[in-house]
């Protein structure tokens, strides 16, 4: 006969009035967390009470029941209820639902512990789903978090999850997905575009909420780019752009959705200030988004006259600069300014800004000669450089019988009268044209041509930069050209300075040369220089003679780094006109040479590895290992499955802060002169990375390819 099973009994329920209650001493709740008790009694005089308290008789010495019970599970909403009371908003005798808990064996500790633990908090989707049920019913986000104490960027967040489409949804209910990429999700309404990318990152080893935000923005405008910075989103979003935007994380504004919107709102408002500017009489006006570095070279700069303050804004200058001085110094020694006084620092340090770059004044006759360039500075502000004169439009030199020149008068604004005149306005910029798209392979090819000619380019100015800080290692330089002309008439030049300072230009530029820390140091160097010395040169020789030794040297070492062309072009291998192998070897060695003497460092010149200035211009073998290099092989092993440009876009997170340099721009270590063999035509062998011959128009052989793919590699650039 089967054995019955015993029925288990639960624990009586009675309302008890409130002033019969006492908190126990075995609750084991002791730290403040989640709603506090004022939420809380507000909530339960909004709805009552939604849970009972779980009490337990209290006993005398003699094991009777004195009529007063002690609470151990339920501690907060005890206290929840005797804040009630204490605001007489609940009477001290009324009844509270409560669960009786008598003649067990079961401690009250245990219950206590029991209660908080076993107690499952409310999944995020469930959080989600009851969230839209009230915003349905016509709750708006700052009702529903009010009656629920969260902060509305909570209730914003949950009910932003709609946008994702319900079959993630189910994936996420089942585990299969963590709320960072659920959230990670959020930032389209695309629901077949977010399906597609967590079909395809399901199948990968990575599967970070970054990479999905990546794959999500591909192709996007990120807010803080100076373009958009200079339309504004108000702009932007009026033209029927649109803009992605995060709830979850610091998004800087978001993403711009539309780049080719942006784009033509950038022109129009670029051409826009081109119009403005034509009514001054300009001969031309050219427009673009940036300008390549140098692109004043070869233009005479109008010198002409800052225009004197007012009354009235010289007094709102000096006072300007009267409360910035007594903010410094009430504030010097505070570890962090409040963020009014940070606010008001930045509105005076803008506004002194605006009187000290306020334009100059030119002769209308030097103005119907020269032009302005109008483009966008880092910070995405209007940048507007005025009076730059082509050689093609100086005035005309006519020699006189008396020996005076005519035209000499174009430098002083004196001359022929000229009409008045429209300007051309033009649409240029730094644009360049895509390279060819490489196939993807597994060869170690050499680094392509135009890329070489951007790294050159981004260690040429940095090294213009070091030589003009370093007046020692500049004159050696100068003087090592003096001898090189001097007694070795017969020799090929062994050297990257041009005495004759004729400044090389750069014919591959790469992104950001001219916002780089080599390029802004020069400029600053220049116009500091440019400053201290006279405006004609028919007191320059006087005022040479007046510098210091110290200060002949800085002026020297800056001029003569204006010569520095350690630039990489490709070799002429048959005689013809452009540079042999054997000079563009020599011209390298020698750029190595004064890196060694300056001390080079294009990391702290601020180069960075990231896909558009190396990882996205090389093959897949390169990017590993840039990344074996810098970050070992457990590092490359984690990105040696992707494709090429989410291979690229991971070497990139992965190699930032390390330091790490491409051959082209490491600082190469002195070594033993070794005997070279004889190329053919008596030229000398290029570096390999160089050589864009090898593997363009010879086969590569496989066991070479598995030889190079073992061999070790420099770990870090000097």
């Amino acid at each position: 006969m089967a054995q019955a099973v015993q029925k288990i009994v639960l624990s009586p329920s009675r309302d008890i009035p409130f002033n019969k209650l006492v908190l126990s001493q075995a609750n084991v709740r002791r730290v403040k967390a989640g709603v506090s008790i004022e939420e809380l009694a507000a909530d339960i005089a909004h709805r009552t009470l939604l849970q009972s308290l779980n009490v337990r008789p209290m006993l005398d010495g003699d094991g009777a029941e004195t009529g007063m019970f002690e609470v151990p599970a339920g501690g907060r909403r005890y206290r929840a209820l005797e804040l009630l009371v204490k605001q007489k908003r609940l009477d001290k005798t009324a009844p509270v639902p409560c669960v009786v808990r008598q003649g067990s064996d079961i401690s009250a500790a245990e219950d206590s512990l029991a209660e908080n633990v076993q107690r499952a908090g409310l999944h995020p989707l469930d959080q989600f789903r009851a969230f839209l049920t009230f915003r349905e019913q016509g709750q708006d986000e700052e009702a529903i978090a009010a009656r629920f104490f969260v902060p509305v960027s909570v209730v914003k967040q949950r009910l932003r999850l709609a946008s994702v489409s319900p079959k993630l949804h189910d994936v996420y209910a089942e585990d299969g997905m963590t709320l960072e990429q659920l959230m990670a999700f959020t930032l389209t309404n695309d629901h077949a575009r977010q399906e597609q990318i967590w079909e395809g990152l399901s199948r990968s080893h990575s599967q970070e909420p970054y990479q999905i935000r990546r794959q999500l923005t591909e192709g996007a405008v990120r807010a803080s780019d100076k373009r958009a910075h200079f339309v504004g989103p108000e702009a932007y979003e009026a033209a029927g752009g649109l803009v992605l935007r995060d709830l979850f994380q610091s998004d800087d504004g978001g993403w711009l959705q539309d780049p080719a919107l942006l784009d033509r709102l950038v022109v129009e408002k670029l051409q826009a200030e081109g119009e403005r500017l034509a009514v001054e009489g300009w001969r031309w006006i050219e427009v673009a988004p940036g300008f390549p570095y140098g692109h004043t070279n070869g233009l005479r700069r109008l010198g002409g006259a800052i225009t004197d303050l007012t009354e009235a804004e010289q007094a709102t200058y000096d006072a300007l600069h009267e409360e910035l001085e007594r903010l410094e110094v009430q504030y010097a020694e505070a570890e962090e300014l409040p963020d009014e006084v940070d606010q008001r620092l930045g509105e005076i340090e803008t506004a002194i800004q605006a009187f000290d770059s306020r334009p100059a004044v030119f002769d209308p006759a030097q103005i119907a000669r020269a032009g302005v360039f109008v483009s966008i500075d880092t910070e995405g502000a209007l940048c507007i450089e005025r009076g730059y004169v082509r050689p093609e439009d100086e005035a005309p030199v006519i020699d006189e019988p008396d020996g005076e020149s005519a035209g000499s008068g174009s430098v002083d604004g004196e001359g022929p009268e000229v009409g008045v005149q429209r300007a051309v306005i033009t649409l240029g910029g730094d644009a360049v044209a895509p390279e060819p798209a490489e196939e993807e392979d597994e060869t170690l090819r050499p680094l392509p041509d135009r890329l070489m000619m951007e790294l050159a380019a981004h260690r040429t100015l940095a090294l213009r930069d070091a030589l003009g800080n370093d007046p020692a290692t500049a004159f050696a330089a100068v003087l090592h050209s003096f001898v090189l002309a001097t007694f070795y008439r017969l020799s090929s030049s062994g050297s990257c300075l041009e005495i004759s300072l004729r400044t090389p230009s750069f014919p591959a530029q790469p992104p950001g040369l001219k916002e780089s820390v080599s390029a802004q140091s020069i400029d600053a160097r220049h116009a500091d220089w440019k400053a201290r010395l006279p405006k004609s040169e028919d007191g320059l020789w006087e005022a040479l003679i007046g510098l210091t030794g110290e200060d002949q040297a800085r002026l020297f070492a800056h001029c003569a780094a204006f010569g520095v062309n350690a630039l990489y072009e490709k070799a002429d291998r048959y005689g013809g006109p452009g540079i042999s192998a054997h000079g563009l070897r020599q011209r390298l060695v020698h750029a190595d040479v004064l890196a060694r003497a300056t001390g080079l460092d294009m990391v702290a010149a601020g180069w960075k590895p990231t896909v558009d200035t190396y990882l996205g211009r090389v093959t897949k073998p390169r990017i590993l290992e840039a990344v074996r290099e810098a970050k070992g092989e457990r590092s490359a092993q984690l990105i040696d499955h992707l494709k090429k440009g989410d291979m690229a876009t991971e070497a990139e997170r992965l190699l930032d802060g390390a330091g790490w340099l491409p051959e082209p721009l490491r600082l190469v270590a002195i070594e033993e002169p070794a005997a070279e063999p004889a190329q053919p035509g008596g030229g000398d062998a290029l570096p390999a990375f160089l050589d864009g011959e090898v593997g363009a128009e010879e086969a590569d052989d496989p066991a070479d390819e598995e030889e190079e793919a073992l061999e070790p590699h420099t770990i870090a650039a000097e």
